[in-house]
């Protein structure tokens, strides 16, 4: 009897018990998380001049986690690769980066096919630092599932990732693979995986493994190849030019949901994030309209008012967050400033990627 690995059988009941389509209506009602004008479907707090194209957007404040201006941030829609942020922030901590693991077929089992891959090979010993550099640059599914096998499995992973999810008050999040590859079901929102952003850049490998473009990878034999971040508004790739101040976050791509895009950039010691679900104009838009965002929240007072906030997890002392209509109109109150006092932990970073970029050569070329 053939047996269905766990990932294929998580798909079947989710393509069984889903109604949703990757990229259409929420997974449930709107919620009123962060505020009830993030629950409404127009444009919330203008934004930048133009229409944008993309079929959700946010820009917050990383630092304050104001919520600047908005568009369906509680849209549920397929993530792609930006879902290994929460991924990642789930299991980054848990193995030191210099630990070595030789990956076996199994690790590599339930990678899906036409999956993106980074070139692990079964047989090779890599460092926990070059298998994450794999998931970061390449955004590898092949790494995601060492990853996930060496912290006990894809079950396990994929429930841990659902738990911070459900801390972070993430509710339009539904994790079925930690690769954010394609699934009934998998869904999660602009609103979410700008909390995932946020969560993920307190710590000090995310911020620098998101920043770095490029690396040296192993080919086995004592070979290396290069790789390079996929993200075009760090490398100024393909017809895009690098923004200034970017320091990551975390791009996706599939062919069922479109273009995904998160990013982070500091200027003059603020730190904005911008999210960009699902254009619907040419390749490069989900980084166009990024920028766009970034570009007008730069340009606007601190002392404006926001549409809504960033809510902390519920483990640090977080408010469940109310849902549905009742809940009262109008942006909440303006949110605590974090540890730095309103300047960014990462101002090293500012620039074209930060000094702790690897300046990278062409991707893909192989080294001895």
């Amino acid at each position: 009897m053939h047996e269905t690995s766990p990932l294929t059988r998580r798909a079947a009941l989710g393509m069984a018990a889903a109604v949703i389509p990757f990229a259409a209506a929420p997974a449930h009602a709107a919620t009123a998380v962060g505020g009830a004008r993030l629950a409404r479907d127009g444009v919330q707090g203008g934004g930048p001049p133009g229409k944008l194209s993309a079929a959700a957007w946010l820009v917050a404040d990383h630092d304050s986690g104001e919520v600047l201006a908005a568009y369906r941030a509680h849209h549920a829609l397929a993530p792609a690769s930006t879902l290994k942020m929460l991924f990642a922030a789930t299991v980054l901590t848990k193995f030191a980066a210099t630990e070595r693991h030789t990956v076996t077929d199994a690790d590599l089992a339930d990678v899906p096919a036409g999956s993106s891959l980074v070139g692990v090979k079964a047989g090779l010993t890599y460092t926990v630092e070059q298998l994450w550099q794999g998931v970061f640059l390449r955004s590898g599914n092949d790494a995601v599932h060492v990853l996930a096998r060496m912290n006990g499995g894809i079950e396990r992973t994929v429930a841990e990732m659902q738990a911070l999810a459900d801390d972070l008050q993430a509710r339009d999040t539904r994790v079925v693979s930690p690769d954010g590859f394609d699934h009934p079901g998998q869904l999660s929102s602009a609103y979410d995986l700008t909390l995932f952003a946020r969560h993920g850049l307190r710590d000090a490998h995310f911020r620098a493994y998101c920043a770095t473009r490029g690396a040296d990878f192993p080919a086995g034999g004592g070979r290396t190849f290069r790789i390079q971040n996929t993200d075009r508004l760090l490398t100024g790739e393909l017809g895009v030019a690098p923004y200034q101040g970017l320091i990551g976050v975390k791009n996706g791509y599939t062919s069922d949901a479109g273009n995904t895009f998160t990013g982070a950039a500091t200027r003059d010691g603020r730190t904005l994030l911008a999210t960009v679900m699902h254009p619907r104009s040419g390749y490069n838009a989900v980084y166009e309209e990024t920028a766009a965002l970034l570009d007008w929240g730069f340009g606007r007072s601190s002392a404006a008012n926001p549409v809504g906030v960033l809510v902390p997890p519920l483990s640090e002392g977080g408010v469940k967050a109310e849902t549905g209509a009742a809940v009262g109109e109008g942006a909440p109150g303006r949110a605590a400033r974090g540890e730095s006092g309103g300047r960014s932990p990462w101002g090293v970073l500012e620039g074209a990627g930060g000094a702790i970029a690897v300046l990278a050569g062409g991707a893909w070329a192989l080294r001895r």
